[in-house]
């Protein structure tokens, strides 16, 4: 009897996006993450599906009275069709202390586990403030796992594209130079600090005086004479009183120059959030105050000083959809290159600890594609456990690895159930 080849049951549900958004040019102008390493992806077939092969196998045989050595039917060329996507801050990390779980989750998804299956992942994190190859190796060391800047998107990294849009631009937040290292390696031509403002004009911020390495760092500039194109807030403010003072004296500028008031104040630069988190994780038993916080705060400052709604802001990271969009063709992007199998996995686990940004997020995205989008939420973070989430995750779950291991098992039993209902359709064709 000739063998018998089976291929991975397809999913019923059929790709939207794939095809017209997963195009070269889109992939090329994306975030950094592209190809999870070779060693994270599945190169056998997990003991499971292998059990669940011979139960195939045996109805065949039955069927047939053929003998054993004639009637080996195999499933073949099985494409994982699932993958994680982790947030860090209050999943992985917490007040950059490794949590506990975080490394046996790792070592599960890389084949310590029952089936020996090694799952791709990602990170999608809304924290910044560092270029993406140093946020990872400091990941790799604390993780003790190779991570890769392939497979890293943080909150700012989308605005690498809009490095070509904008002539001049103040970048704002994270430690010391960095962010402005940052957004120069993205390719903005002209990128200036609060800290070059406040050295040009100590008054600007008359609370504070930049220390001596600060003074050295700054550039010297006349910013009587320079227009600030939009304003970039990459990170987390390290000095809300300095940072606000000279946000709020561009936004009601005229055309984006210091010591100017504009008559309308519609004539200031736009500003761009790199996520919109109001709170986050840290050690101290309470969240503290993010990013979204500081967009709140200057939103109100602004309706308070012109009696306007601050029309030009703009929040990139989670929940905005362009996010998990990111994700999707970065996923798509590495069945092709190492499967060869076109499209995005048929299930992404989205393991967060924010209910508004990681599940929301995740939730939204889920409803506007036809890839299945699973939340799973965590305790270890911002969540407070017996509360009730503004927005419901499929699962609650005590930490990282209870939720890779969830996610694992869900995708087994599917698998199993897939190849059973195969061989129960094999077994009744062969009685026709």
């Amino acid at each position: 009897m000739a063998e018998i080849t089976y291929a991975q049951p397809r999913s019923s549900r059929v790709t939207s996006i794939s095809s017209t958004m997963a195009t070269r040019a889109d992939l090329d102008s994306g975030p950094t993450v592209v190809v999870p390493p070779a060693s994270y992806m599945a190169s056998t077939i997990p003991e499971t599906l292998a059990k669940a092969r011979t139960h195939v196998d045996a109805i065949v045989d039955d069927e047939t009275s053929s003998s054993d050595d004639e009637s080996s039917a195999s499933v073949r060329g099985v494409v994982p069709n699932y993958a994680f996507a982790f947030d860090i801050d209050g999943v992985l990390l917490k007040g950059g202390h490794v949590i506990p779980e975080a490394k046996e989750a790792m070592k599960y998804l890389n084949g310590e586990n029952p089936d020996g299956l090694k799952v791709p992942y990602i990170f999608v994190t809304n924290g910044g403030g560092k270029t993406e190859q140093e946020r990872c190796l400091d990941l790799s060391k604390q993780l003790d796992v190779a991570v890769s800047p392939d497979q890293f998107i943080c909150g700012h990294t989308p605005m690498r594209e809009m490095a070509e849009m904008y002539q001049t631009v103040l970048v704002v937040g994270g430690d010391g130079e960095k962010c402005r290292v940052v957004a120069e390696g993205y390719g903005f031509r002209d990128v200036v600090t609060p800290g070059d403002i406040m050295k040009w004009q100590a008054a600007v911020t008359p609370f504070r005086v930049l220390t001596e390495d600060e003074y050295k760092n700054s550039r010297d500039r006349d910013f009587s004479k320079i227009n600030i194109d939009a304003i970039f807030v990459f990170a987390d403010s390290r000095h809300w009183g300095d940072d606000t003072q000279i946000i709020m004296d561009l936004l009601l500028s005229k055309n984006g120059r210091m010591g100017t008031l504009s008559d309308t104040f519609d004539e200031g630069p736009p500003i761009y959030f790199s996520h919109n988190d109001v709170v986050w994780a840290t050690n101290f038993e309470l969240n503290r105050l993010g990013m979204g916080a500081l967009r709140v705060f200057i939103e109100a400052l602004y309706k308070d000083r012109t009696g306007k709604t601050l029309q030009t802001a703009t929040s990139f990271g989670k929940p905005q959809i362009g996010t998990f969009h990111y994700a999707t063709r970065v996923l798509e992007r590495w069945r092709k290159d190492v499967f060869g199998e076109e499209g995005p996995p048929q299930t992404v686990y989205f393991v967060g600890d924010t209910p508004e940004s990681d599940i929301r997020g995740t939730n939204e995205f889920h409803e506007h594609v036809d890839e299945e989008w699973y939340s799973i939420l965590v305790k270890t973070g911002v969540y407070q456990p017996g509360t009730v989430p503004r927005h419901q995750p499929r699962v609650i779950v005590e930490n990282v690895l209870e939720a890779v291991k969830h996610g694992m098992e869900r995708s087994r039993k599917q698998a199993l159930q897939e190849l059973d209902e195969l061989g129960n359709g094999i077994e009744a064709s062969i009685q026709k």
